[in-house]
């Protein structure tokens, strides 16, 4: 078994206080042999201090350069910013969200770090589902309705619409375009509230799913320009919820649709992580939320879930740990190599790119992940 010593930051993307592994986690790693360093106050925003951590084994140091120095496995929750980029050199492995497909500059700098990148969000299984996203995607998916509504509401700048509607008052509108992790959520959400739901995706089967589960009361549309034209139009709330693991998200909503939006309809566009699927949509924050445009309310927080740190942390942690341990015990090399679809997750190894979504948006070269291996040191 390979002893490895696993590094925590405290994340300093904005307003972002989630943290990767709680104390419970840290405790299952160190008693596996493996040591953990964290950086004092890395979990306060979740509601972990220093000392859960230290009596679940960890060392705490005061720095993020203190971890990125003592550590070799980097096990973060949002991409690495400018200043932590800088810490990496190619002793380390870093295992995080990315969405590599929206930022290029970042991208350029780890590969220039020669580090290993390891992405939560092209991790797949068995069924070619993405486990490691879809905790976040659910809770995303819920939050999404929530702050919608919030959104909606005459001080915000919106229309004024109650989703659940009132006694002689009619329920609003909400739209949602993509029905996976994100989009399911989303419906069971606006669904509980009495919202009228609609549903735009392309593939059948799901459409089939939704509409078995809610016995009719969504209504389901095999998504096509026109009937996506018609049903944004009418929408009080849309939700952007469309995925294509690890590229760029398709621009569904352009300029045009939402010129001819009701003014005071809300967007929420879930998917601005990985660039947005409105045209008009570009990342806000917690603090500064929304923007308007042709008189539209747009959300678009790039790190929903950190909002509400405690379940976000938690849910994480259950989800990545098992890899945690993986990466821990048996080397990042073989850890890989043994699995192909935590292979998948790797994005950048010895200064290359080894996602063919992510090398094809940035127009840069490509090599085949197992290659990239054999071309490390780690």
């Amino acid at each position: 078994m390979v002893s490895t010593v696993i590094g925590i930051p405290t994340e300093i993307k904005t307003d972002e206080r989630r943290v990767s592994l709680t104390p419970i986690a840290v405790r299952e790693i160190t008693s596996n042999g493996s040591q953990v360093v964290v950086q004092s106050g890395a979990g306060e925003g979740a509601g972990f201090d220093n000392n859960q951590y230290e009596k679940a084994g960890a060392k705490i140091v005061e720095t993020a350069e203190d971890v990125f120095k003592e550590s070799k496995l980097i096990v973060k929750v949002k991409e690495p910013q400018a200043d932590e980029r800088k810490l990496l050199t190619p002793e380390h492995t870093l295992f995080t969200y990315l969405h590599l497909a929206a930022d290029k500059n970042q991208t350029q700098e780890l590969i220039s770090s020669n580090s290993t990148c390891i992405a939560f969000e092209t991790v797949t299984d068995d069924q070619g589902a993405l486990p490691l996203l879809t905790p976040m995607s659910a809770i995303a998916g819920r939050m999404s309705i929530q702050a919608g509504a919030h959104c909606l509401e005459a001080s915000q700048g919106g229309t004024g619409v109650l989703l659940s509607g009132a006694p002689g008052a009619e329920p609003g509108r909400v739209v949602v375009i993509g029905c996976g992790v994100v989009g399911s959520n989303a419906v069971e959400i606006a669904v509980g509230m009495g919202a009228e739901v609609i549903v735009l995706d392309r593939d059948q089967k799901i459409l089939d799913s939704i509409d078995k589960k809610y016995s009719g009361e969504v209504k389901t549309i095999f998504s096509n320009e026109s009937d996506l034209i018609s049903e944004v139009l009418k929408a009080d709330l849309t939700i952007g919820a469309v995925l294509l693991p690890g590229a760029k998200a398709p621009k569904l909503v352009n300029r045009e649709m939402v010129s001819e939006m009701k003014p005071g309809s809300v967007i929420v566009d879930v998917a601005i992580d990985q660039g947005g699927c409105v045209e008009t949509a570009h990342p806000t924050t917690h603090s500064d939320p929304t923007f308007v445009i042709d008189q539209v309310v747009h959300y678009c927080v790039a790190n929903m879930p950190g909002a509400v740190p405690r379940t976000a942390t938690i849910s994480l942690t259950n989800t990545i740990l098992p890899y945690v341990l993986t990466l821990a015990n048996e080397g990042v090399k073989e850890a890989l190599v043994s699995n192909p679809n935590f292979l998948n997750g790797l994005n950048i190894c010895a200064g290359k790119i080894c996602e063919p979504s992510v090398a094809e948006v940035h127009n840069l070269d490509y090599i085949d992940p197992a290659e990239a291996l054999s071309l490390s040191l780690n």
